[in-house]
């Protein structure tokens, strides 16, 4: 089978470490680089595989929002009904209902 030349760039502390690396694994530089990668390919290779079907869930849920209408919001300064209930029980805590003034678990 024909090789092909790659050429990398890094850093000569980084070259050195792989240097003796490959020679304590018994291999030339180019033999332990192509094993790492190879088993790294094969990891990647997996754990995509394993994911595929959480993946593809993901993006049909994400199309599928896409495609929900958004609820109109209310314009600014407008409080929608809920919101104003939620408001008027607030103020029912603190000042005691219809704003008699009369905080609950304390003398008028």
């Amino acid at each position: 089978m024909a090789k092909t030349r790659i050429s990398i760039s890094l850093e000569q502390q980084q070259a050195e470490r792989i240097r003796q690396h490959a020679e304590r694994a018994g291999l030339d530089v180019s033999a332990y680089l192509v094993h790492a990668a190879t088993r790294q390919m094969a990891e990647t290779e997996t754990i995509e595989a394993q994911f595929a079907g959480v993946d593809a869930l993901i993006a049909a849920t994400e199309a599928e929002a896409g495609r929900v209408p958004t609820e109109a919001e209310p314009p600014v300064g407008e409080l929608t009904e809920q919101e104003r209930q939620d408001v008027e029980a607030a103020l029912d805590l603190v000042y005691g209902p219809a704003g008699t003034g009369a905080r609950p678990g304390h003398a008028a």
